[in-house]
Order: C-alpha cells, then sequence, then structure tokens
C-alpha cells in the first residue's frame, strides 16, 4: 500500500520532464538569389509565367528615318505572327521553321531581345559566364552602378560570342548598357534603358536613346495577355 504514493510522484515527474522538454526547430535553409535572378524579377519575370501572348513594335528613328515591325507571340506555344511595316504578315512556329522563318527568327530574337533581357538571363544562363562588379561608372550617365557582364558562348544561337554589360542600381533595374560583338573590347553600341511601364506585373523599358541625340529605339503597341 505504501508504493501508491510512490508511483503517484514519479508519475508527475515524468509528466514534468515531458513539459519541458525543448522542442526540436527545424531550420530551412535559405537559398540566395544569384544576381541574375534579382535583375529578371526586379522586372518582373515571375509574373512571366502567366502570360499568353506579348505584343509590341519594336521601332528604330535615325533622325528623319523611320523603321518598324510589330511581333504577335504566344511564349506557351511558340506561335508567332511577323508584322512588317507594309503590313505584310508571316506566322509560323519556332520550333518548326523553314529557310523564310528562320531568317524573320533572327529579326524576333533581336528585338525581343532589347524588351526582355532581363528574362534571358533567366532562359539564357546555361549558354553564358557573366561577372559581377559593385561599383562602376555607368558609360552614358556617369552614374556609379553595379555592373553585370555577360559573354554568349561560341556555339549556337544567331549571335555567338556576344557581350553585354548591364548597368543598374540598387533596384536592380537596367538603366544602361553596352553591347559588344563577338566579345570586342570596343563597344558596338551604348544605349540607356529609360521610360519604364508597369504591364501586368512585367516592367518594360520603352525607350533607349545614345548619348548623341537623333536616335531613339523604342517599343510601342505594347499589349500583355494573361491566362
Amino acid at each position: 500500500m505504501r508504493t501508491t504514493p510512490l508511483l503517484g510522484i514519479l508519475s508527475i515527474l515524468f509528466l514534468l520532464s515531458c513539459k519541458t522538454e525543448p522542442k526540436k526547430v527545424e531550420q530551412k535553409e535559405v537559398q540566395q538569389k544569384t544576381i541574375l535572378e534579382k535583375i529578371a524579377q526586379a522586372h518582373g519575370y515571375d509574373n512571366w509565367k502567366s502570360v499568353k501572348e506579348f505584343t509590341f513594335t519594336f521601332n528604330v528613328d535615325r533622325d528623319s528615318s523611320h523603321f518598324e515591325r510589330t511581333w504577335k507571340w504566344n511564349p506557351k506555344t511558340n506561335d508567332i505572327m511577323a508584322i512588317s511595316s507594309g503590313k505584310d504578315t508571316l506566322s509560323y512556329n519556332r520550333k518548326s521553321m523553314d529557310s523564310t522563318s528562320f531568317k524573320t527568327n533572327a529579326g524576333f530574337i533581336n528585338d525581343r531581345y532589347w524588351i526582355l533581357a532581363p528574362f534571358n538571363l533567366i532562359w539564357d544562363s546555361g549558354n553564358f559566364t557573366y561577372e559581377h562588379a559593385e561599383s562602376q561608372k555607368a558609360p552614358i550617365s556617369g552614374t556609379p552602378m553595379q555592373k553585370l557582364t555577360i559573354v554568349y558562348g561560341n556555339d549556337g544561337g544567331y549571335t555567338p560570342g556576344d557581350a553585354y554589360d548591364f548597368y543598374f542600381k540598387g533596384d536592380f533595374i537596367v538603366r544602361e548598357w553596352v553591347f559588344r560583338k563577338a566579345n570586342q573590347v570596343e563597344p558596338s553600341m551604348i544605349t540607356t534603358w529609360e521610360d519604364y511601364a508597369e504591364i501586368k506585373g512585367l516592367k518594360l523599358a520603352q525607350d533607349h536613346k545614345k548619348a548623341e541625340e537623333g536616335f531613339s529605339l523604342n517599343f510601342t503597341n505594347l499589349v500583355v495577355t494573361t491566362d
């Protein structure tokens, strides 16, 4: 009969030990974003997955001359309609191209790059090397900015071996860039990235200008259709 109180005390001690045992906290490793991801996401890359049609007109204005061509692109199916300045149209799918559509597609790749280059940092990441500098003087404004240099591989694509220097501030929005054909030291072209518009969560630079007046590579008729 004397064992009953002892059993009760042991039971209470056991319950107290269970209550005071510290809980194990699972620590999830936080994966740091790369500079490529930071730039792409600053321009709305996470919203691209909802885009089912992307329409834009690529314009080049030099002094009194004007050139334009319009594209309608379904990124989910890769169907493209090309509309020239003379209103001639060509429809094709990028998965199945003949010699005519292959030549036209080179224009699409060029024009799309000017408007969506920040997204190409993700799409093309397996086909280039890159370097990131914390502070470099931007070529047009002279403002200290971060600089990302990418150099494409020599195999495949329409412009193998080309290099691009992206200049941006702490918000990771591209402000200026340099194109260097075949990774040559001297710039092939230097322009701004300006007049940003936000459409369906995408931040798109509508205008690119050189330091000299009389040149504007710009985009009009921007339409983004989402699911």
